[in-house]
């Protein structure tokens, strides 16, 4: 008789274990399909996107500015009453210097008080000193990934 029951409960644990690999399998495969996705958008695509996204994250009066004319900033919102202007980069290689100071000279424009990029990617290591000189919020992949499971 105990050998019955451990035989049943051993095959019980194999089939939760199965289940179990099969869900971490599914999550990974979803996850990667949504970065392959991620990384093939347009930048209109992109921005919206990012906008979606903050929303989602507690940002209210999320704004995307009109494509040309914009001033470098693509995003424009508001976060426990502190206003961002946010630049988005969606792009296959490092993100460099120019987003910085495109982020920069918006966030002065559009008189808000922080500004940051916003990208898909990783940043150099002159964008995130330029960054950190004038007060540019460096948003990359990472922090894209922690907003899309929120």
């Amino acid at each position: 008789m105990n050998t019955q029951i451990f035989t049943v409960m051993a095959i019980i644990a194999g089939i939760v274990l199965a289940a179990a690999a099969g869900v971490l399998v599914c999550r990974q495969f979803r996850a990667a399909a949504r970065q392959r996705a991620l990384d093939t958008m347009d930048g209109f695509d992109f921005e919206y996107y990012c906008a979606d996204l903050l929303a989602a994250d507690g940002f209210v009066d999320v704004k995307v500015t009109r494509s040309s004319g914009d001033y470098g900033i693509d995003i424009l919102a508001e976060k426990d009453g502190v206003t961002y202007a946010i630049q988005c980069k969606r792009y296959t290689g490092l993100v460099g210097v120019k987003a910085v100071q495109e982020a920069y000279a918006g966030r002065d424009y559009y008189d808000r008080m922080v500004g940051a990029v916003l990208t898909n990617q990783y940043f150099t290591k002159p964008a995130v000193q330029a960054a950190r000189k004038l007060k540019i919020l460096l948003w990359d992949r990472d922090y894209l990934q922690a907003m899309e499971k929120n």
